[in-house]
C-alpha cells in the first residue's frame, strides 16, 4: 500500500512538472476581481498524435474495433464524444471549484450570474493506452480563453497549456474516458494555482 501511495505521488508530481503555460494576451492580473466564470468547452480543430485529424483517428480505431467485434467500433465513437461531458468537463468543474473552497471563485456551465465566460479549447487529445503490463498516460493541450459574455471576439484573456498529463489513477485507468479526465483534473489544478498565485 505504502509503495502504490508512493508511486502515485511520484506520478502527480511528474504530471504538474511536465506541463508548461504561456500568457498569450493579457496578464493573470486582468482577472482579478472576477468571481464567477460561465464555461464554454470546445473541441474544435482536434489534434490526435499520430492522426492526420480526428476524423481519421476515428475511422481507424472503429475499423480495428468492428474487425474483432462487430458494433464495438460504434460503440466507440458514441463513447469518444459522449465522454467529453460525462467525464472530462464534470472532472474539471469539481476539481476547480474543489480548490477555492472558500468560493472566491466559481466555474459552472451556463451560469447565469457570470458576466464572464471561461472557453476551455482543447486543441490536443492524446488517449494514452492501458494494457495491464503495459501504459501510457494521457496527454491533453488546451488554450484557455476569457471574455465578457456579451463580447466573445474582444479577449481579455488567453492562456496556452501544454504536456498536461494524466496521473494515471495509480495505475486503474484503462478506460480511455477517464484516462483522459484525469488530464483534466491535472488542468484544473494547474489552473487554480495559477489564479490563485498571480490575482490575489
Amino acid at each position: 500500500m505504502k509503495n502504490i501511495f508512493l508511486i502515485t505521488l511520484l506520478l502527480i508530481t511528474t504530471s504538474i512538472v511536465a506541463q508548461k503555460s504561456k500568457v498569450t494576451k493579457g496578464d493573470w492580473e486582468d482577472l482579478k476581481g472576477i468571481t464567477e466564470y460561465t464555461l464554454e468547452f470546445d473541441y474544435s480543430d482536434l489534434e490526435i498524435p499520430k492522426y492526420d485529424s480526428e476524423k481519421a483517428f476515428l475511422e481507424d480505431k472503429i475499423a480495428k474495433r468492428e474487425e474483432k467485434e462487430p458494433g464495438t467500433g460504434e460503440k466507440f465513437k458514441e463513447s469518444w464524444f459522449s465522454d467529453r461531458e460525462e467525464y472530462y468537463e464534470p472532472r474539471f468543474i469539481e476539481t476547480f471549484n474543489d480548490r477555492y473552497k472558500d468560493g472566491v471563485v466559481k466555474v459552472d456551465r451556463d451560469l447565469g450570474s457570470a458576466e464572464y465566460t471561461m472557453k476551455v479549447h482543447t486543441t490536443l487529445i492524446y488517449p494514452g493506452y492501458n494494457v495491464g503490463v503495459v501504459r501510457h498516460n494521457s496527454k491533453i493541450e488546451v488554450t484557455i480563453d476569457v471574455y465578457k459574455n456579451d463580447s466573445p471576439n474582444d479577449i481579455i484573456f488567453s492562456v496556452d497549456y501544454t504536456k498536461v498529463e494524466g496521473a494515471g489513477n495509480g495505475g486503474f485507468d484503462f478506460n480511455s474516458g477517464q484516462r483522459i479526465a484525469d488530464a483534466y483534473i491535472i488542468l484544473a489544478r494547474r489552473l487554480t494555482k495559477d489564479m490563485y498565485k498571480n490575482t490575489k
